[in-house]
Formats: structure tokens, sequence, C-alpha cells
């Protein structure tokens, strides 16, 4: 019996990689997780990568592995290297080096937000499309732009870093070095700050008035709001307000076909949508306006991430294949 062609998607998290084989119709064959130990050496986690990966194709029968694709902070395609990653203790990683200790199946990198962006055209809400953005509203706010059915890299692989375009120049403090960054605002962190700001600037009643700030998350946000919590929707509206002026932004760039919001800060629907939704449609040029979809993520909840990284190699096995082009370990044309 013909064994199922699978690539193996890695989401590389500052706390927890998750991993998975996913065929080319978007199925997760097998999953797992590991804890990606931030502080422990680069080469000690490819190494337990490769062993956690190894044990789930043995006990997986039936699957052939042709691919790895691997969604990272600070990932760069063109070079195939992960450089200075936040929250994780490495400085400058060859992951193409570093898995070809162990395999010669080609393999891929990336950030993490361009892995969702190729997760979402593969297997997600934009099939079929060939000018779209998506937003990822994890800790922070990535971004995967693709033009004309290809991901926007850049010169030297680092473009499309909407979440560091500035909203207010003297504005909050960002991780980045400098201020007023649209991740400060638009993110799980940002709406803590939001909140945070609220119950400090206003008398509006809140249960979230008796949390410690350190206790907030976007989970219990979203909650709140849920209930009718006066400075939880309140903060919803800040946050929607900001992202929806800068996807306008965006959208001067590209005239991308949709908006595609993804990620934690994404799960909380309506709450978010609307609100970006009417900013965004508010302060658009003219000629774009009611032309561009804001939809949410069409990945299956649980294993987004693995499936953006494995559309990553399937993109590039297949982009590769149709040039006539042999596939090698690689990365951005690497052998």
């Amino acid at each position: 019996m013909a064994r199922i062609e699978v690539t193996l998607g890695v989401d590389l998290g500052g706390t927890t990689t998750s991993i998975g084989f996913v065929d080319r119709r978007g199925r997760v064959m097998a999953e797992t997780t590991l804890p990606t130990s931030p502080h422990q050496p680069a080469a000690k986690f490819f190494e337990r990568l490769y062993i956690a990966a190894a044990a789930l194709l043995k006990s997986t029968p039936g699957i052939e592995l042709i691919g790895i694709g691997i969604g990272a902070p600070n990932a760069n395609y063109f070079r195939g290297t992960i450089e200075a990653p936040p929250n994780l203790s490495w400085d400058h990683v060859d992951v193409i080096q570093e898995v070809g200790r162990f395999t010669e199946v080609p393999v891929s990198v990336t950030n993490d937000a361009n892995a969702a962006a190729l997760g979402e055209m593969l297997f997600g809400a934009a099939q079929g499309m060939r000018d779209f953005i998506v937003i990822t509203l994890g800790t922070g706010l990535g971004s995967g732009i693709v033009v004309n059915g290809s991901l926007v890299y850049g010169a030297e692989g680092f473009a499309g870093e909407l979440g560091h375009t500035i909203v207010e120049p003297d504005g909050r403090e960002c991780g980045c070095g400098r201020r007023g960054c649209l991740e400060t605002y638009a993110s799980a962190n940002g709406i803590r700050r939001t909140v945070h700001q609220l119950i400090c600037d206003t008398l509006l009643p809140s249960e979230l008035r008796r949390l410690p700030y350190e206790s907030l998350t976007s989970r219990i946000i979203y909650e709140a709001a849920s209930r009718g919590d006066r400075i939880a929707l309140r903060a919803f509206e800040d946050v929607g307000r900001i992202l929806g002026i800068k996807l306008a932004d965006a959208v001067a760039h590209t005239q991308p076909e949709a908006i595609i919001l993804f990620g934690g800060l994404a799960a909380a629907g309506d709450l978010i949508l609307i609100p970006t939704r009417r900013s965004m449609e508010e302060h658009l040029l003219g000629v774009f306006r009611n032309k561009v979809k804001l939809l949410p993520s069409g990945l299956p909840d649980g294993n987004t991430a693995v499936l953006g990284a494995a559309a990553l190699i399937w993109n590039d096995i297949e982009r590769r294949n149709s040039e006539g082009v042999q596939v090698h370990a690689s990365a951005g044309g690497r052998r």
C-alpha cells in the first residue's frame, strides 16, 4: 500500500514547540508538543526536536516524510536562520545546518506570521486568493503579506512587520526599543495595557479593577467583555479603532482582497472584528471602501500554527517541482 506523503510542521514558541505531520489536504495525521527550554543551546533543542519527531513518525504507520517547515520568531526565509529571537537565549542559528544533522529532507523556515499566511492560503480562509494579508494577534502583532500569490519577503527577508509601524511616536514602549508600535496597542499584551490605562484614567465600573495587572490575560478580558463589562468592552473598541486605522494604511500599499485575523486575540470574534472593520472602513481611501473583506482565520482551532508551518514547506516543494528544480534541504534557494 502506498504511503501518504506528509510534511512536518514545527511551530517553535518561546515556551512550547508544537509539531505535526500534515498531508497535502491539510489533515494533521499526528501531533505532539515538547518544551522549547529556551535557555538551552539551540543545538540541544534541535536534537530533542529530532527525537520527538522520529518517535511520532514511528508511531504513525503509513506516512512518508518529504519535508519540514518551521515557523519561528525572527526567522529569515532567505538565509534559513533564526536571528536573535525574543524569549530565546539564542543569537544566530543556522536552522538548515542544525536540522541537516539528522535528515536530508528539504527544510524551509520563516517567521510565524508568514507561515500563518501560507496556512490560510493552502488550507484556510485565503484559499483561491492571490492578494491578502494575515495579521497574527498573539503576544505581539505579526503579519504575512501575500501579493500576486507570493509572500512578500523584501530585500533581506524581513518585510511585512506591520506590528512595528508607528501608531504614536511618543507612545508606549515596545520590546523592539522604540515607542508607539502597533503591537503595543493591538495584541494580547496591548489590550492588557489598554485595560490598565482605562482603570487608571476612568471611573468606569469593572470587575477587572480588583485584579492585579500581572493576573490579567486577553482571555480574562474577553470573558469580562462577553458579560458586558464596560472597561473590557471599551478596551476592545479602542484596540479595534487603532488596528483599523493601520489596516487602512496597509490596504493603500497592496490593495488586498482580504485581511485575515489570526491568533489568540482574534478568537474574541465580533468583539474585535466589528470595531476593527468599522475603523478600517472609516479610514480607507474612498476607492478601497467596501472592497476589502475582514475575516477570521479559516484554520481549525488547536493546530493552526502547525498547519501554517507545514504549508510553508508544501508551498516550496510544489513551487520547486513546478519549476523542474530538484528539492534539497534548503531555504529560499539555499542548498
